[in-house]
């Protein structure tokens, strides 16, 4: 079997030397491949040369056609190619292809929020945090800090009864699990705590979320000692590492809420033959692409987009999908990889002044 010759001289003769994204189909018009490169003619052309037994080698004969499209810069390209691979899933693809699960902590709209750990976002009026990349340690931690601060675990069907609740038969309602027992649980189940009690270990769970409480650290820190001081060492151990699990956590969230604060501005990327652009990036998203503006009128349509995109409100975790925290992550990858790149950053006032001058 042999690459289909026509097919390299298409390429020979139409591809250019240029940043961009290109796509190889199959017979029947099935997407094999999306790669990028910064010279695309180079890298397609290149497949024609490889070896018996190889990937490439495989993949270009099998291949019957071959797209391209041209991106100013190698910024983007590696976007589009992330996109495209998550939305096609090619066959020979391996990065990108497994679509990689990510959680997220979700603090549900409840009577008696819950905290769940989640592998989705949806819009159901509930708070998300995240993403981290972990989901099992995540479940774990969520565990801990709900049974930390009293919050049910029940599913979201169990009726819930707060004390301060007029109802003729609160005060004779069971706790429906050991929760309540081992007081590990504020047990709305059976109309224990106030409203005003549950909904403020419920703001302590979120502040500790946005990395901004220190209560349920403190509390272990109290109990672990307690229980050194009666020599209960093996509880004092238990309570060490679930102390030192939420400490590493609590640090992660705000370690990783800086960064995604952090990729917040108006990135100047020079492109190919002069095609410089204008990417709106906020919370590590990019929200909107604009040619670099180079006379007045251009200016003024970038500083309207700015305007928009950084003055709207920020809906935040819960506007997030699994994809999107992939191009949160992947932009902070760009960056951490390409420090130098930062330079060509500003903060959205700092580009609004600079450009009305």
């Amino acid at each position: 079997m042999h690459a289909n010759p026509t097919l390299r001289e298409q390429v020979r003769a139409s591809a250019e030397n240029r940043p961009g994204v290109y796509r190889m189909f199959g017979p029947g018009n099935e997407l094999l491949y999306v790669g990028k490169s910064v010279h695309v003619r180079t890298r397609v052309l290149s497949y024609f040369r490889a070896e018996r037994g190889k990937k490439a080698w495989e993949l270009i004969h099998e291949t019957s056609r071959i797209e391209w499209e041209y991106i100013p810069n190698e910024f983007y390209a590696l976007i589009q190619e992330m996109k495209l691979i998550q939305q096609w899933q090619p066959r020979f693809n391996v990065q990108h292809k497994r679509k990689r699960i990510y959680a997220f902590v979700k603090v549900t709209a409840e009577a008696a929020p819950r905290l769940v750990p989640v592998t989705r976002v949806i819009e159901d009026g509930s708070t998300y945090y995240g993403p981290f990349p972990r989901v099992k340690s995540v479940a774990l931690i969520v565990r801990e800090l709900a049974q930390i601060l009293g919050l049910r675990d029940c599913p979201g069907s169990t009726p819930v009864f707060f004390g301060d609740q007029t109802e003729m038969f609160n005060a004779g309602r069971i706790p429906r699990c050991i929760r309540a027992e081992l007081q590990t649980c504020l047990a709305p189940c059976c109309g224990r705590p106030k409203e005003a009690e549950y909904n403020a270990a419920v703001d302590t769970a979120r502040r500790f979320l946005e990395g901004r409480a220190e209560r349920p650290l403190a509390r272990l820190q109290d109990d672990m000692e307690a229980a050194a001081k009666r020599m209960d060492f093996e509880y004092a151990g238990v309570l060490r590492d679930r102390l030192e699990r939420l400490t590493t956590f609590r640090d992660q969230l705000v370690a990783f809420r800086g960064r995604v604060e952090n990729l917040t501005f108006v990135y100047r990327v020079p492109g190919f033959a002069g095609d410089d652009r204008v990417y709106l990036v906020r919370r590590g998203r990019i929200r909107r692409q604009l040619p670099h503006p180079k006379g007045k009128a251009a200016r003024m349509r970038v500083a309207e987009a700015v305007e928009e995109v950084y003055g709207e409100a920020d809906t935040g975790p819960a506007a997030l999908t699994p994809q999107e925290a992939a191009e949160i992550l992947m932009v902070a990858r760009w960056f951490r990889m390409n420090p130098k790149e930062r330079k060509r950053t500003l903060a959205p006032d700092d580009w609004l002044a600079a450009k009305a001058n």
